[in-house]
């Protein structure tokens, strides 16, 4: 079993930044893809960012150059650095993360989740 905590959401003007955290805990030598999702009112629950337990990085063409996600060497925090935010990033942001294989799919586990609004 594995559990997330995020924190870092909150209100913030457009043009702003935010981090964000997840602290894994657990069984957390079984994880191998940590991400970032996010949903919208009204939208489905979308991929931001991901990163594997060797490092790789996937993000959603939207925050491209904007966000960065990162991960501790001891693989049980992932960050999600976001800059010149903008009103459409307004969702609640979900921390995955997945201990089946392919690495690839869809997280297993997830936290609670934060709200970010971006004020226009």
């Amino acid at each position: 079993q594995v559990q997330l905590a995020e924190s870092g959401g909150g209100l913030v003007q457009a043009g702003g930044s935010l981090r964000l955290s997840c602290v894994a805990s657990g069984s957390i030598f079984s994880i191998s893809t940590m991400a970032w999702y996010r949903q919208a009112p009204g939208k489905q629950r979308e991929l931001v960012a991901r990163v594997t337990r060797g490092g790789s990085t996937d993000y959603t063409d939207s925050v491209k150059g904007r966000f960065t996600i990162s991960r501790t060497n001891a693989q049980n925090t992932v960050y999600l650095q976001m800059m010149s935010l903008k009103p459409e990033d307004t969702a609640v942001y979900y921390c995955g993360a997945r201990t089946n294989w392919p690495p690839s799919g869809t997280p297993n586990y997830w936290g609670q989740g934060t709200q970010v609004t971006v004020s226009s």
